[in-house]
């Protein structure tokens, strides 16, 4: 049944679950915005103009009722008869209900605009910011000082994973909040080398807080939300399709103060993200990598065409947004770490990650951070068959 107006929110239950979502907020404004994310594809313009100009309680009553409301100019009004199709449809009091109990079900909560946790630079999205945000995990980390995007290929190589841990566990370790889609190849090494330093790490979903995509990395995805965030602005149950994983990207380079690339074929995905990023006028960076692999022709790419900054550490991340190394807060990582690394590995015969972090008593995300930060001073290889130390 397709409800109308207010009727969408006017129900006394659904009141009572947005205050599971959110004690501290006002149930219909959460309700609303509830509902404008179960109408909406991510980053509907004319549903962004109608809500920055009305609010979103008045928003529903203009668009599903009083046309009245409708302040001259918010949008075209073929555009907005264009959206009235799409959104009528979706006009359903269970939906927004079924939205609200399924997060509940899970222990979401939501992220509103003009919350302390809701990313500053999201409102440079302008109409085209998220309602909400759907949040799993611990929200706290968003008040993290500085955050860095680090996003690159799903086919990485070993090189390409190595750099995203390196440059992801040194950051980390300095206090700054990792972001990325949380996908296999480049995202996954970035956050699991910040969990392995003890540091935060948030992954923004093309789907629903609900649903592990892709499903390999299930346990990836709890430990993120036991020491970080797991975020999506589309409703429990929504499926990742193509144009939300294009629509996702945005809010990644938009969260952060600065993307780095490390991995990129010449069309990858992961260029759209870095496109976000210089729209949003968001410093760039993008790591070089062998002329000989098609795995880094996106970054090259970069680098030439598009003015990225060349990364080849942390520090020059760090510049990106301005901090020198005089700023950058003391490293969490102790140095007796090292030594155990060093211990674990032979000078001549290769071992596998997993079997320096057994010998080690390091976890293998540690292992990989420490073996990508080591790697750049020379003082240990990769072979073919493992990693050795360099005498």
């Amino acid at each position: 049944m397709i409800a109308t107006g207010m009727e969408l929110i006017d129900d006394a239950e659904m009141r009572s679950t947005a205050r599971l979502l959110r004690t501290d907020a006002d149930p219909t404004e959460v309700a609303a915005r509830v509902a404008w994310s179960v109408l909406v594809e991510p980053g509907d313009g004319v549903a962004g103009a109608l809500l920055q100009s009305l609010g979103a309680v008045e928003a529903l009553r203009c668009a599903f009722g009083d046309m009245s409301l409708m302040p001259p100019g918010v949008a075209p009004p073929r555009a907005l008869a264009e959206a009235l199709d799409r959104w009528r449809p979706r006009a359903s009091t269970r939906a927004v209900r079924d939205a609200m109990r399924s997060a509940h079900s899970v222990g979401a909560r939501v992220l509103l605009p003009g919350d302390a946790l809701w990313p500053d630079g999201l409102g440079d999205l302008d109409v085209h910011q998220p309602v909400l945000l759907w949040a799993r995990g611990d929200a706290d980390v968003l008040a993290a000082g500085t955050a860095a995007a680090i996003v690159g290929a799903r086919a990485a190589t070993g090189y390409g994973e190595n750099v995203a841990a390196e440059l992801s566990g040194d950051l980390a370790s300095g206090g700054t909040l990792i972001v990325s889609g949380g996908a296999y190849g480049i995202d996954g090494a970035a956050h699991r080398a910040a969990l392995g330093v003890g540091g935060a790490t948030a992954a923004f979903l093309a789907g629903g807080v609900d649903r592990a995509y892709p499903i390999g990395h299930q346990q990836l995805f709890d430990r993120i939300r036991q020491s970080g965030v797991v975020l999506s602005e589309v409703p429990c149950g929504s499926a990742p399709t193509k144009w939300r994983f294009l629509a996702r990207n945005r809010l990644i380079a938009a969260a952060t103060l600065a993307t780095v690339v490390v991995e990129a074929g010449w069309r990858s995905g992961t260029l759209n993200t870095a496109g976000h990023a210089s729209s949003l006028a968001r410093p760039l960076g993008a790591v070089p990598g062998p002329i000989t692999s098609a795995a880094s022709a996106g970054c090259h790419r970069l680098l030439r065409e598009y003015d990225a900054v060349c990364i080849t550490s942390a520090r020059d991340v760090r510049e990106l947004w301005g901090e020198s190394d005089a700023t950058v807060a003391p490293s969490a990582t102790p140095d007796h770490d090292r030594t155990r690394l060093f211990d674990a590995m032979s000078t001549r015969s290769a071992r596998e990650t997993a079997d320096i972090a057994r010998r080690s008593g390091l976890s293998v995300e540690r292992v990989r951070s420490l073996l990508g930060l080591v790697a750049l001073d020379g003082l240990v290889a990769q072979r073919d068959d493992g990693w050795v130390r360099i005498e």
